[in-house]
């Protein structure tokens, strides 16, 4: 009789005990280039306590979608159409409708510029595109429905410096306005708002080595700090804002290990929600370069790096819980999943998917 009352309390007891907390399921939306198998934009179902990508959908047939952008309140997706040739405006952008991870195309525009490459949001309905080849910065006005609106303003780079051939890799709204790297004129340029059109701002550019490339930034602090990879020199350059509101040079890291001997070329960097850790890509090494970010002024300091078991990182992302970090490989065709420790910022690689020539990911 005791053994089975004492039967019976254990079979209670795990029946009250709570169950393990489900982990949040994601949409995960991959760019692509359409110049080998990929149809455009693909979607997969991310699962944040596994660490799995499953249930892979062609989202919409696109031409070259490189770069995508999600609006604040998910209802809209943008991509750049990565050609020279969309119409006689060169490169193009598409907006789209974006519900229960179903993509419904809106409308596309020129870009008036060649290749474009980068496309961001500002929230209050402006969106810029950088067209690479083109080397200006076409920005548009949104309706209300997040279509692209018509007659955007163009911010030409080829006129600033005739001994370089500019080259806009990414258009970033910002606190206090745009940013644009600009790969060719070896800058930054910084624009402010001014009556319904962005105008050069007081500290108009940040110049870089000649040679180094900028790529993609980002900031730390609230804006505080700024965080700039240099495609062709591979460094990380740090920049602190002043009282002014000048971005002032105090850092410069390599991203390579010294006794790396081949060519390399840097792509993206992120820094981890928490502000603690700031990852960038190397393409050659292929590599996730990681450094531990000071916080009492901002500067870096190398923690290690990782394989990305693939071959030419471009973009990655880290999934809206912070606790894994996605690459995408685009020569090697595969995405590759990493746990990321939240205390040392290390990497443990998990799992790999074949897809091919992955360049952005982004999640909803």
């Amino acid at each position: 009789m005791k053994k089975a009352l004492f039967a019976s309390l254990i079979v209670f007891a795990l029946a009250c005990k709570e169950k393990p907390e489900e982990k949040p399921m994601y949409t995960l939306f991959v760019g692509t280039y359409t110049d080998g198998d990929s149809e455009g934009i693909y979607t997969y179902t991310f699962d944040s306590g596994t660490g799995e990508l499953t249930n892979k959908q062609l989202a919409a047939k696109l031409t070259n979608p490189s770069y995508l952008a999600l609006s604040k309140d998910h209802k809209n997706l943008y991509a750049v159409q990565e050609t020279a040739d969309f119409d006689s405006l060169g490169g193009g952008v598409t907006a789209f409708t974006l519900n229960d991870g179903v993509l419904k195309i809106q409308n596309s525009m020129g870009t008036q510029g060649e290749h474009p490459c980068h496309v961001s949001l500002s929230g209050d309905g402006h969106l810029a595109v950088a067209n690479y080849t083109g080397g200006n910065v076409a920005l548009f006005t949104l309706n209300a429905d997040g279509s692209l609106g018509d007659a955007p303003q163009i911010i030409d780079h080829k006129v600033l410096d005739t001994t370089k051939t500019a080259h806009a890799h990414m258009a970033q709204f910002t606190a206090d306005g745009l940013m644009v790297t600009d790969l060719g004129l070896d800058a930054i340029k910084r624009y402010k708002e001014e009556n319904g059109e962005f105008v050069p701002s007081s500290q108009s550019s940040i110049s870089f080595p000649d040679g180094a490339g900028p790529r993609h930034f980002t900031f730390g602090e609230g804006g505080k700090m700024l965080y700039v990879i240099s495609e062709l020199n591979s460094t990380i350059s740090v920049f602190e804002n002043d009282m002014a509101g000048d971005y002032q040079e105090i850092q410069v890291v390599k991203t390579l290990d010294p006794n790396y001997e081949g060519n390399n070329a840097c792509a993206d960097l992120h820094i981890s929600p928490d502000g603690k850790f700031l990852y960038g890509s190397n393409r050659g090494e292929n590599t996730i370069v990681i450094f531990s970010v000071n916080p009492e002024n901002g500067t870096l300091t190398l923690v290690g790096r990782e394989s990305v078991q693939g071959d030419w990182p471009r973009n990655f992302s880290m999934d809206p819980t912070g606790e894994f970090l996605l690459v995408a490989n685009q020569r090697s065709s595969n995405i590759t999943v990493f746990k990321r420790n939240a205390d040392s910022g290390t990497l443990t690689f998990l799992n790999e998917i074949a897809m091919p020539n992955p360049v952005c990911l982004v999640f909803e």
